[in-house]
């Protein structure tokens, strides 16, 4: 009996996606056998990007897991992030994972808000004032090997709700 092509995506699901939601540039890696081979990036807000954005890689490729930046960092883009994926989960099977911001960014601080940051000391991440902006700049790691993964996967949220 010849396969679907339903069935076909998932015997050849070899790659993950990564997206880091939590500030912008919003950015999403497609990785092969745990290492990077394509991204995209948009300076759009997350609620109007990110789905159009990840349909055609959901298409176009067989998905292990989805990996995305459940915080710390913006609330609004990690909980947008994760309905999104978690619907993709429920209606594509394919799983929804979470990792912290800090693995994407060096360990630098991350905004909070004002001119308050996330600081990761050891395995705590504390807020810390700090009087002038700091650099902001995340980038998809080349390879996953050093991330690590939360399976629970809900947004990572320090601060209260504003």
């Amino acid at each position: 009996m010849p396969y679907k092509v339903g069935n076909l995506k998932k015997v050849l699901r070899q790659h993950d996606v990564l997206i880091i939601s939590i500030s912008s540039p919003f950015l999403i890696g497609l990785y092969f056998d745990k290492q990077l081979v394509q991204e995209w990036s948009s300076d759009e807000k997350i609620s109007d990007a990110l789905l159009p954005l990840l349909t055609p890689i959901l298409d176009t490729y067989g998905i292990n897991s989805i990996i995305y930046t459940s915080g710390p960092g913006s609330h609004m883009a990690t909980k947008l992030t994760f309905i999104t994926l978690k619907t993709i989960e429920i209606a594509k099977g394919i799983p929804c994972v979470g990792c912290s911001g800090f693995d994407c960014n060096d360990n630098r601080p991350i905004k909070a808000m004002g001119n308050l940051y996330f600081v990761k000391e050891k395995e705590t991440i504390i807020t810390k004032k700090f009087d002038q902006a700091l650099d902001m700049s995340f980038a998809l790691p080349k390879n996953l090997q050093d991330i690590k993964l939360d399976f629970d996967a809900m947004p990572l949220h320090i601060l209260p709700a504003v």
